[in-house]
C-alpha cells in the first residue's frame, strides 16, 4: 500500500485512512489486525452526531450494539488490541463474555476520548464485517415440482451425452430441491440483525414491490443455460436464463431496487451494477460439497475458487443452448438461510416478503 495514498473508507458520512498492521495468526487463522485514524473530520476534535455519548457522574460513556461472533476483533490476541484502544483514547472498554450478545460499553472522562474509541471500534467491526461468511441471501424459489422434474431430464440427458466431456459428473449438479435466483448476500451475526432484514424486507413492499408486482405473482420462464467464465472449456459455473413471459422487466427492477435499499441501509455489499438474475444448474463448488452456494466473486467470506477443478461445458452449451426448464410464478422473496434445509427441501426462511 502506498503511504502517501491510503486506502480511505467512508463510514457515517466521515472518511478515515485505513493502516495495516500484520500481525501473528490469532485462532488458528491468519488475520489482518486493522488499525484506523480518522481524517481531516476526526470525531475527536468537533461533536459527532453519528452515535449517542451520554455524560455521566464519572464522565462520558457511549454504548454500541455488537453480534457476538465480532467480539473477538476488538479484542484482539491475548487482548492486544483492547488494551491499545484503550490506551490510546484514555478509556474503559467493557465488552460482554463470548456468546453472550449484548453491548460494548465504551466510557471515560472525556468526551472526545470516547468519540474516538467509538469511531475506532466502528472502523474496525466494519472491515472485519466484510471478511465474514455470508449467512443469508434473498431469494426466488424455481424448486416447483414441474421445474424439478425438468431438471432432472436435463441431468439425465447432459450425462447420458457429454459424461466423456472433461469434468463432467453428476456431482456437478445442483440439489433440484434448491433450484434458485439470488439476488444478493447477507451477514447476518445475531437475530436483531436477522430482524432488521425481515422489516426492510416489508418496507420494500409496501413502498415498491406492491406497486411493481400489482399484487400478482410474476410468471417466469426459466429457458436456456450459459455459464459464467470466459471459456466454456473451462466452466465453473452453468446456469439457466430467466425472462418475464410477458417480456416486461419487472423481475429485473424488483431484484435491482431490493438489493439498492439493503446497500444502502449497509446489510449487503454492493457487487454489480445490476443483479444478474441466473439460476444455478452445475457448479463445481458441489463437487466437494453438495450443500455449496455461490458467490458472485470473493469479497466476502474465505473461498476455495483455487481448489475448483473446471469442466468442460462445449457440448452441453451446444446441445441444451435452449433446453426449456419450464415456466414458474414467482410469488415472494425469502430472506433465506445459507447451510439449511425445510421440510420441502428449499433452504429454511427467516422471513419474506409476498407479492399477494
Amino acid at each position: 500500500m502506498d503511504i502517501l495514498r491510503p486506502t480511505l473508507i467512508k463510514i457515517g458520512g466521515r472518511v478515515y485512512r485505513k493502516n495495516l498492521i500484520q500481525e501473528q495468526a490469532y485462532l488458528h487463522e491468519e488475520e489482518e489486525e486493522e488499525d484506523f485514524c480518522a481524517g481531516p473530520s476526526d470525531c475527536a476534535d468537533e461533536p459527532c452526531d453519528a452515535f449517542v455519548v451520554e455524560e455521566t457522574e464519572k464522565g462520558f460513556q457511549c454504548r454500541v450494539e455488537v453480534p457476538s461472533p465480532l467480539y473477538k476483533y476488538i479484542i484482539g490476541k491475548k487482548g492486544e488490541t483492547k488494551k491499545r484502544l484503550e490506551t490510546e483514547t484514555r478509556t474503559s472498554i467493557s465488552i460482554p463474555k463470548p456468546g453472550v450478545e449484548g453491548e460494548i460499553v465504551i466510557t471515560g472522562q472525556h468526551r472526545s476520548g470516547v468519540i474516538s474509541a467509538r469511531t475506532r471500534i466502528d472502523v474496525l467491526l466494519d472491515s472485519f464485517r466484510k471478511k465474514q461468511p455470508f449467512t443469508h441471501f434473498l431469494s426466488f424459489a424455481l424448486n416447483q415440482p414441474t421445474i424439478q422434474e425438468k431438471f432432472l431430464q436435463f441431468k439425465e440427458e447432459v450425462l447420458e451425452k457429454c459424461s466423456k466431456d472433461h469434468g463432467v459428473s453428476s456431482s456437478l449438479f445442483q440439489n433440484p430441491a434448491k433450484l434458485h435466483l439470488t439476488l444478493g448476500t447477507l451477514v447476518l451475526l445475531n437475530e436483531r440483525e436477522i430482524r432488521k432484514a425481515c422489516d426492510l424486507l416489508q418496507r420494500c413492499k409496501e413502498d415498491f414491490v406492491d406497486q411493481i408486482a400489482g399484487g400478482k405473482p410474476l410468471t417466469v420462464e426459466v429457458a436456456g443455460v450459459e455459464y459464467m467464465n470466459d471459456d466454456p472449456a473451462m466452466t465453473d459455473v452453468l446456469y439457466a436464463k430467466v425472462h418475464m413471459k410477458d417480456g416486461s422487466d419487472r423481475l429485473q427492477v424488483i431484484a435491482d431496487q431490493l438489493v439498492e435499499r439493503f446497500v444502502a441501509s449497509g446489510l449487503m455489499l454492493k457487487e454489480w451494477d445490476r443483479v444478474k438474475l441466473h439460476a444455478t444448474v452445475m457448479n463445481t463448488l458441489f463437487r466437494k460439497d453438495p450443500s455449496a452456494e455461490e458467490r458472485n466473486n470473493t469479497m466476502t467470506g474465505k473461498s476455495s475458487f483455487k481448489e475448483r477443478e473446471s469442466f468442460n461445458g462445449r457440448n452441453i452449451l451446444k446441445l441444451f443452448e435452449n433446453f426449456y426448464f419450464g415456466e414458474v410464478q414467482l410469488d415472494s422473496v425469502r430472506l433465506s438461510q445459507r447451510f439449511s434445509s425445510d421440510a420441502s427441501g428449499y433452504y429454511a426462511t427467516s422471513g419474506q416478503l409476498t407479492f399477494s
